[in-house]
């Protein structure tokens, strides 16, 4: 093997480090993206727990028709909301295991001497 070889193969190593340490700070934002509107979703769920629990006790105590659709209104968006909520946690999961990979990754480069 020639020496340019050498130093082709070398920098080949030097940007696969360079490459996961990109897509380990791409995945990092998505995480902390992911995260405060996981956050968000969290309290607007809150909010509209709250909202279906009022409407539901006011549709107990009027017994009308127009209190009861109130609250199945209320309830279908906290319902839909937490689905959302749902998605988000699925969503941070996913990419957290990402960063995990990228993690071992990087790790294995290390360990091999390439980076």
């Amino acid at each position: 093997m020639s020496e340019s070889d050498t130093d082709r193969s070398n920098t080949g190593k030097k940007r696969g480090g360079w490459l996961v340490n990109r897509r380990l700070e791409q995945n990092a934002a998505r995480i902390r993206v992911a995260r405060a509107k996981l956050s968000l979703a969290n309290e607007q769920l809150s909010a509209l727990e709250d909202e279906a629990s009022s409407q539901e006790l006011r549709a107990i105590v009027s017994e009308t028709p127009d209190s009861a659709f109130e609250y199945r209104q209320a309830s279908a968006h906290a319902a839909a909301m937490r689905r959302h909520r749902d998605d988000l946690r699925h969503e941070v999961a996913d990419l957290e295991a990402r960063q995990d990979q990228l993690l071992d990754r990087l790790s294995t480069l290390r360990d091999n001497g390439s980076i």
